[in-house]
């Protein structure tokens, strides 16, 4: 699987939360809510998640792997610094 579109949906200069993206992969599906938040020595991606009754959170999505889940950051970050140059 490749992502094939990445949009900065909206960004943000206070708090931690940098910006909100959606990502299309192969053209065939659609993962929103995903978000860029500056942690206390880089920026990361947060998957979309939800608040469980004991109150914890709990990714909807996600990638499987390290492997997956560094190049999907890779990506979504290069894409998000490209977008505030």
């Amino acid at each position: 699987m490749e992502i094939s579109d990445i949009k900065i949906r909206k960004t943000m200069h206070d708090g931690r939360l940098r910006a909100v993206v959606s990502i299309t992969i192969d053209n065939a599906i659609a993962i929103h809510d995903i978000k860029i938040v500056q942690g206390d020595e880089r920026l990361f991606v947060a998957m979309p998640s939800r608040r469980e009754e004991n109150g914890t959170f709990r990714d909807i999505i996600h990638p499987i792997s390290a492997e997956a889940r560094a190049q999907t950051e890779r990506q979504i970050l290069a894409a998000y610094n490209d977008y505030i140059q």
